[in-house]
């Protein structure tokens, strides 16, 4: 994972713009195990290549993607492959929720839905309760990223949302 210093202003808005796109950050989640070229991305988001190109320069002039040696495609073209430097993990976006929402469900469109492990659960805790349930979850997440990758894994995704349940918290009115 890539580490950082502060960033400057002009480079946090810079970012902030760079991950502002469901597109984008699934851009990141397929270069993220194994490196891809513009064209293979093209291919699997089903994307103008063009197009691709400038998310990718974007991505890579923000430092969320870097590029690795390049390599001979299958027709002998150079291709250059690019890898997720984990840096869109630290860096805070506006309206995360919706964009992270936003492209989970354009990640799971078509899907068969046996192919999804759903859980929900409903909780009633106090605010230290639930500072500690959170808290724990994330210390789980972080444990099995600070692994890295299974080289015989299958890649996986996981979305995770905490939310107030508004149905439970509205009192019927008096009569």
């Amino acid at each position: 994972m890539a580490t950082t210093g502060p960033a400057s202003d002009a480079e946090g808005l810079a970012r902030g713009r760079a991950l502002a796109s469901p597109l984008r950050m699934r851009i990141l989640r397929l270069c993220l195990h194994e490196p891809r070229t513009n064209r293979e991305l093209a291919q699997l988001l089903d994307v103008n290549p063009g197009s691709m190109l400038h998310h990718v320069r974007a991505l890579v002039d923000t430092g969320f993607l870097r590029a690795e040696e390049p390599r001979r495609g299958k027709r002998g073209a150079r291709e250059v492959p690019y890898r997720a430097t984990g840096l869109s993990w630290r860096t805070p976006v506006d309206r995360k929720s919706q964009l992270l929402l936003d492209t989970f469900l354009q990640e799971i469109e078509g899907m068969d839905p046996e192919d999804l492990t759903t859980t929900r659960v409903g909780f009633k805790l106090n605010a230290e309760h639930r500072h500690e349930l959170l808290r724990r979850i994330q210390d789980v997440f972080q444990e099995f990223i600070d692994r890295g990758s299974d080289e015989d894994g299958e890649p996986i995704s996981i979305f995770f949302a905490e939310h107030p349940d508004r149905q439970q918290t509205r009192r019927p009115a008096a009569s």
